[in-house]
C-alpha cells in the first residue's frame, strides 16, 4: 500500500473529535485505501482491532440494506466493547444514513468515519441531523506529487515524468500498475461507464440513454470551454435530436454530484460578483477525457488547465474563472484571505504578450503567475512570475 499523507495529515487531527469524517470523491479515487491507512493508524494509538469496526455498503451483501438495519447491525457490533471506531465505506448507497450515524453518535461511545462517491452524500438531511458535528475531506485523485512517489520517479526528472502524468492521469489503480496508455484508458473508461450506470443511469432512471451519452461527451469534449445549457440544446438541435434546457441542467447537476465534473464559475472582477452565466466545467480527472476520444496533443491546453484547476482544488482553494472587463483570466483561486492568479497555456507565444497582458491590468498586490511548458519562457515580467508547470505544481506553497 502506497501512502498519501496529505490525507492522513488532513484527518489526523480530527481524531477523537466529536464529528464524523466525510471523505467524498469521484469512484476509485483512493478513499478505501485511505480508510485502511486510517485503521492502520488507529491501531498504531494502541486501539484494539474488536474495536475498529468496517463496512463497506457497495458490496451486494448490503443491496437491500435499510438505515433501520444498519442501526441494528451496528449497534450489535458495538454492544458491550467499549469506545469503538466505525468506518462506513460509500455509505451514499443508504438511504437515510445520516439519521443513523446521528443516532448512533447519541447512543453509543463512537469515532466515525465515512466515505461516498456522490456528493448527494452532503445532502440537506445532514444540515438536519449533524449541523456542526461533521467535517468534509474531499478526495481526488492522484496529484503530481503523488504519481512521483507511487511511480517512484525523482523530483529531479519532474519536467519529463509530468508529460508522462498528462498522458495517464492520476487513478490510483493506473498510478500503482505498469499498463500501456491503452490498458490504462480501458481501465479508466471500465470506471467511467461504472459511475455512468450505477450512481446516474439507474440511480435517476434515465431513459433515453444514448442521448444522455451523447450530452455527457459534449460535455467531455468541451473541457475547458464556456457553454450553457441553451447551447447543449442548440447542439443536439444539429443532429436533429431534442431535449429541454431543464433536462440538462439535471444532467450537469448528477454528473457533478457524481464527481465526474466540477463546475467553475466565472467571477466579475470589477463588479466583485459570481456570474451566473457561461461557467466551465472541468474532469475529476482528465483520463476520463481520454478513455472516450484517445489522446491528442491538440487537447494539451485544456488539459493543462484541468491539471492546475484540481490542483487548486486540491489545496483548498474556491476557484473561479476571472472576468476583467473583456479580458479573460484562467484562473482565480481565493483561500481565506489568500488570493492567487494563473494563466495556463502550453507554450508562452513569441508573438503576443497576452498571457501576460490579462494579468498586469490587474491592479492588486496578490501573486500572479503563468504557467506553461515552456522552459525557455521562466522567469519573471513586472511581477508576473512565469513558471514550468511542473514546478508549480511541486511547490509547497504559491
Amino acid at each position: 500500500m502506497i501512502l498519501r499523507p496529505d490525507y492522513i495529515n488532513a484527518i489526523t487531527p480530527f481524531i477523537d473529535a466529536p464529528l464524523v469524517k466525510i471523505l467524498a470523491g469521484v469512484r476509485r479515487c483512493g478513499k478505501s485505501t485511505i480508510f485502511e491507512m486510517l485503521v492502520q493508524e488507529i491501531k498504531n494509538k494502541g486501539v484494539s482491532p474488536d474495536n475498529i469496526i468496517e463496512r463497506k455498503y457497495n458490496n451486494p451483501n448490503y443491496d437491500d440494506f435499510t438505515a433501520k438495519k444498519m442501526y441494528t447491525d451496528l449497534k450489535d457490533a458495538i454492544k458491550e466493547k467499549g469506545r469503538c471506531y466505525l468506518f462506513l465505506d460509500e455509505l451514499q448507497e443508504i438511504s437515510g444514513w445520516e439519521k443513523t450515524v446521528n443516532s448512533l453518535m447519541e447512543d453509543f461511545d463512537v469515532d466515525i468515519y465515512v466515505t461516498g462517491s456522490n456528493s448527494k452524500l452532503m445532502s440537506s438531511e445532514i444540515s438536519t441531523y449533524l449541523t456542526g458535528r461533521y467535517v468534509l475531506i474531499p478526495v481526488y485523485t492522484l496529484s503530481f506529487k503523488e504519481y512521483l512517489t507511487f511511480k517512484n520517479k525523482d523530483i529531479k526528472n519532474a519536467r519529463e515524468a509530468f508529460d508522462e502524468y498528462v498522458q495517464y492521469g492520476g487513478f490510483p489503480i493506473v498510478g500503482i500498475s505498469d499498463f500501456d496508455t491503452k490498458s490504462a484508458y480501458q481501465v479508466v473508461e471500465g470506471i467511467y461507464a461504472s459511475v455512468i450506470t450505477r450512481d446516474i443511469s439507474k440511480r435517476h432512471k434515465i431513459r433515453n440513454k444514448d442521448l444522455f451519452d451523447r450530452v455527457v461527451r459534449y460535455i467531455i469534449e468541451n473541457v475547458g470551454l464556456t457553454f450553457s445549457a441553451s447551447s447543449i440544446v442548440k447542439f443536439l438541435k444539429s443532429e436533429n435530436r431534442s431535449l429541454s434546457v431543464e433536462t440538462i441542467y439535471n444532467y450537469l447537476k448528477w454528473l457533478s454530484e457524481a464527481f465526474i465534473i466540477y463546475p467553475c464559475k466565472r467571477y466579475d472582477l470589477q463588479g466583485k460578483a459570481i456570474l451566473k452565466t457561461q461557467e466551465k466545467y472541468y474532469l475529476s480527472d482528465i483520463s476520463i477525457k481520454y478513455s472516450l476520444q484517445g489522446f491528442d496533443r491538440k487537447m494539451l491546453s485544456a488539459v493543462f488547465e484541468n491539471i492546475v484547476f484540481l490542483e487548486m482544488k486540491r489545496r483548498g482553494y474556491d476557484v473561479y474563472i476571472g472576468k476583467n472587463g473583456t479580458k479573460e483570466i484562467d484562473f482565480i483561486g481565493v483561500r481565506r484571505d489568500e488570493k492567487i492568479y494563473v494563466q495556463v497555456c502550453v507554450e508562452l507565444p513569441t508573438e503576443s504578450t497576452r498571457e501576460t497582458d490579462n494579468l498586469m491590468e490587474i491592479k492588486d498586490h496578490y501573486h500572479k503567475y503563468v504557467v506553461c511548458r515552456d522552459t525557455l519562457a521562466i522567469g519573471n515580467d513586472n511581477g508576473i512570475e512565469i513558471t514550468h508547470v511542473a514546478d508549480f505544481l511541486l511547490r509547497d506553497s504559491w
